[in-house]
């Protein structure tokens, strides 16, 4: 919005030519994101407080946990407004790309919203029921492949994706690709919220996965920089630098209060969007396949649940008596109940997912 309003002052004031470079309304974006974040923050955790809209604890997770019963929940409300209105005042909102991503991040931060009412608010156990949070999830990975599809931005990369590791290598799944995109955003979304179970544990990887993407989306927006890596030029990507880097400061701002011992918790309105728009960046950058490596430790962590429910069915199948193959699931919880501290396993999993980024980076030249 403000790049309408001031590039066209620029001959006045030179100073406004800024506004011209991506780099500095990323730059801006992430910092207004960030104090967003801390100027909101105190202010919805108060408005949670008062309402008493605060965490319910399963009976069944690690007994630990139990201290949390009544934490404020709900605090994804502060990452969506410190990363919407940052991406409005500083992205070119004609961009098709941008356009998909607010609609995407907003769309899940909806359905998050309703789920996390009905449970906290309304006393349903199970909140939304599951098959009506798969179906907006199905329908907006739809809704993403038929606008990819009927933008003419997209005409010459619309159905492909990158293989990484290998130089100019392009898959074009064809009719098929709509399906890739619905597993990836769906795959994503239910994945941060899968991760989403210690303090600080999901914000802080988000920033480093967020923070990747603004990279990413920077090189693949420039012809002389995609050149060079030998990657897919997107015209018009650049412009998610912007969205990618205030969604890092939005996490950061964010972590201040979910840090150990959390104050407020993101709940399915945090963990949905993020995770949504998580999964359209990797669709709308070509990076479908690059974000198993990217969102390595979200993967782990939705391979562990499939890996505990498939175990317990087939021991129960064959011996009567469901066994566990990890102590709980989703693994981090494995790994406080064999006696690692929960800050321990966050600060690990952040390395973890540190490592995996700078990894996913060197992928760029590993051809």
């Amino acid at each position: 919005m403000l790049y309408y309003f001031l590039t066209p002052l620029k001959e006045s004031f030179s100073a406004l030519n800024l506004f011209e470079y991506i780099t500095f309304r990323a730059a801006s974006a992430a910092i207004a994101a960030l104090i967003i974040s801390f100027i909101v923050g105190p202010w919805v955790i108060h408005i949670l407080h008062k309402n008493q809209i605060g965490e319910e604890i399963r009976p069944t997770g690690p007994e630990s946990h139990m201290k949390k019963r009544g934490t404020p929940t709900m605090g994804g409300v502060i990452i969506l407004m410190a990363v919407l209105l940052p991406t409005l005042l500083f992205a070119k909102l004609n961009n098709p790309m941008i356009q998909i991503i607010i609609i995407a991040t907003i769309w899940m931060g909806i359905f998050g919203f309703i789920d996390d009412y009905l449970k906290v608010v309304k006393k349903m156990k199970r909140g939304l029921i599951a098959r009506y949070k798969m179906a907006g999830q199905i329908a907006l990975g739809t809704i993403v492949s038929l606008w990819i599809f009927n933008t003419p931005e997209f005409a010459e990369f619309s159905t492909k994706t990158t293989v990484p590791f290998l130089k100019n290598v392009e898959i074009d799944l064809g009719l098929l690709y709509p399906l890739m995109v619905i597993l990836v955003i769906t795959g994503t979304s239910n994945a941060v919220n899968l991760t989403d179970g210690l303090d600080g544990l999901a914000a802080g990887l988000l920033a480093i996965c967020f923070t990747v993407f603004a990279a990413i989306a920077y090189i693949s927006g420039r012809v002389d920089f995609s050149a060079y890596l030998n990657i897919i030029y997107l015209p018009g990507a650049g412009e998610l630098t912007i969205f990618t880097a205030a969604m890092a400061g939005a996490c950061i701002g964010y972590l201040w209060f979910n840090s150990s011992p959390a104050e407020v918790f993101m709940g399915d309105t945090g963990s949905l969007s993020t995770g949504a728009a998580l999964g359209t960046l990797a669709v709308l950058l070509k990076k479908e396949l690059l974000l198993f490596i990217i969102g390595g430790v979200f993967v782990w962590e939705a391979v562990s649940v499939m890996i505990q429910v498939s175990y317990f069915h087939w021991t129960r199948t064959k011996t009567g008596t469901g066994k566990r193959y990890f102590k709980m699931a989703p693994i981090h919880h494995h790994f406080e109940l064999v006696g690692w501290p929960e800050t321990k396993v966050v600060v690990r999993f952040w390395i973890i997912g540190l490592l995996l980024a700078l990894f996913s980076l060197t992928t760029f030249k590993i051809r």
